[in-house]
């Protein structure tokens, strides 16, 4: 019994201390400012984002940016006039060109400065200029290209039909491509007809806006060219 009563007294003791701490941080009053304040409020933005959630509205998708009341479009094949010249039969003036010697340094100059003599002769009046045969130029892809700035200045600013003509009035049709500023289709009928070589000088004079005359001089064997009259 006596053992009861000291437990008693011990514990409304240890119960007296711990109130009187509570007292001191002032926990009972934060308690019950707690108790009386209001529930927290919901955001706005959270309860917006719930009733735009519940709202469905179905749309018509279309996969095209056409119109729906515009008709259907059409494709057809329109055709392109291109640049063509009719082909020369020169199955039979092919060279065979195993055998194909190189002009040397020293025949290549002396075909250009002919070239260049046989040009100051010529009439001023029509543009001109002088072109050393390269193996490119006479062999394989017979691709002629030509000065940039005189293809800007003086040939057509397309694609169009240049014809050639030689010493003895011969005419050839080639085709000008303004792009790459050259001749390419016709002008292998031009080389393999004038057995043109490595080294050989040409000059291009411009009598017409589409036609060239073309006076050939022989890196090999020059007393073969013939005289401007």
């Amino acid at each position: 019994m006596v053992a009861a009563c000291a437990y008693e007294e011990s514990r409304r003791k240890r119960v007296e201390e711990n109130r009187k701490r509570m007292e001191a941080l002032n926990l009972p009053l934060l308690s019950r400012a707690l108790h009386k304040s209001p529930p927290p409020k919901s955001s706005p933005l959270k309860s917006s984002k719930k009733s735009n959630t519940t709202q469905k509205v179905l749309v018509a998708v279309r996969r095209s940016g056409r119109l729906a009341n515009l008709p259907s479009p059409v494709y057809k094949e329109i055709p392109i006039d291109r640049v063509s010249i009719p082909r020369r039969n020169t199955s039979n003036r092919h060279r065979d060109l195993s055998n194909r010697v190189y002009a040397s340094d020293e025949a290549r100059l002396e075909a250009s400065e002919q070239a260049e003599k046989l040009m100051s002769g010529l009439k001023s009046d029509f543009p001109s200029f002088i072109k050393s045969m390269l193996q490119s130029h006479v062999s394989g892809g017979f691709w002629l290209g030509l000065p940039v700035q005189f293809c800007k200045s003086n040939l057509p600013k397309g694609d169009d039909v240049m014809t050639l003509v030689d010493e003895d009035g011969n005419e050839y049709s080639t085709i000008y491509l303004q792009r790459k500023s050259g001749l390419s289709g016709g002008w292998k009928a031009f080389a393999v007809a004038h057995d043109l070589a490595d080294g050989d000088a040409l000059i291009f004079q411009l009598i017409k806006r589409t036609t060239f005359k073309v006076y050939i001089i022989r890196a090999n064997s020059p007393s073969e060219d013939k005289q401007v009259e």
